[in-house]
């Protein structure tokens, strides 16, 4: 269930810390999402909204749910 107020999740904060710690740099995920570095880094600001199919590829990319990127869930790993 998404939080309210100061508690809840910013999807775009949860990409950056997933792709830190999985040790991507922006454009590496940019080259797996086949779009400019640029673009990345927006969806990482929250000043663009990342599409569907691109969160998807992310997700498969560093092995973590959908879930947990949008904050409907705290379990980071993608389900087997």
């Amino acid at each position: 269930m998404l939080k309210k107020g100061r508690d809840f999740i910013k999807y775009y904060e949860r990409l950056r810390k997933t792709r830190i710690k999985h040790g991507f740099t922006q454009t590496q995920i940019a080259e797996r999402l086949n779009i400019k570095q640029s673009t990345y880094a927006k969806y990482e600001c929250g000043t663009r909204t990342i599409p569907v199919d691109k969160l998807r590829e992310f997700c498969l990319t560093t092995n973590t749910s959908s879930n947990y990127i949008l904050g409907l869930s705290n379990n980071y790993k993608y389900p087997d």
